[in-house]
């Protein structure tokens, strides 16, 4: 005998009622006047199960930055001498633009709260620190034993993130509209191009002439002449303006 009646729809995990419920709430009262009480209400389950999950109403917000930021550091770990380090960490922060994209409407919502919720500004910045964290260590340990290593890798790293929530941000303002892949892309494309290209790159001497070359070495000799009294910006930009015409 056959039936035809629909197989019953699965509940949705416990975890994904929870945030589901949450930003219903939050849209519907406001996330101030929402409490854990309400959200383990409405999903239908216990207070228990709510702390066993998220261990503050912030972090019912984002749920899915720990996954997130441990799915990074796995790239990152995974990468060998290889890979070109800035296009490395470039591609990790993709990632993150990954995990947005994949919800627009929850990544838009979310967006909208925070600006709303000075509390959960500061935790979503604490958050993005995390990200800049993971990248800078792989960076250091990139460029360790180099001239200025640890301060490239810090530069570096905090560039990525800055380019990348430039970008992502757009997006998120502009209501998830466009692709946001093509506007991340564009961004850390800018980050590349500036870095890349001299992160692995030896120092230069300290007296360098324009091609780069140890002045001492090329046997050129620079001579200029001004005032005593003139000052010291002022000397500067002379010689600079001197070495450009050399």
């Amino acid at each position: 005998m056959s039936s035809s009646s629909a197989a019953p729809t699965a509940k949705p995990p416990i975890r994904d009622a929870l945030v589901a419920a949450a930003f219903r709430l939050f849209l519907e009262r406001g996330y101030e006047q929402t409490t854990v009480d309400d959200i383990v209400a409405l999903a239908g389950v216990g207070r228990r199960s709510f702390f066993r999950y998220f261990p503050s109403k912030e972090d019912v917000v984002f749920p899915d930055h720990e996954g997130c930021l441990a799915d990074m550091t796995a790239f990152l770990a995974a990468g060998g001498a290889e890979h070109e380090p800035v296009r490395r960490v470039c591609d990790a922060a993709r990632l993150v633009l990954r995990m947005y994209a994949e919800n627009p409407t929850f990544s838009v919502q979310r967006y909208r709260l925070t600006r709303q919720v000075p509390g959960l500004r500061a935790y979503e910045l604490s958050v993005v620190w995390r990200y800049e964290r993971a990248l800078a260590e792989y960076l250091r340990g990139r460029f360790a034993g180099r001239p200025d290593g640890t301060l490239r890798a810090d530069v570096i790293a905090a560039a990525v993130v800055a380019a990348h929530n430039n970008a992502l941000r757009s997006w998120l303002r502009s209501e998830g509209e466009g692709d946001a892949g093509a506007a991340v892309d564009h961004a850390l494309g800018y980050v590349q191009t500036t870095y890349a290209r001299t992160a692995d790159a030896p120092a230069a001497p300290a007296w360098a002439g324009p091609d780069g070359t140890d002045a001492g070495e090329a046997g050129d000799v620079v001579v200029l002449v001004t005032r005593r009294d003139a000052p010291l910006w002022r000397v500067v930009q002379e010689l600079e303006t001197t070495l450009g015409r050399a």
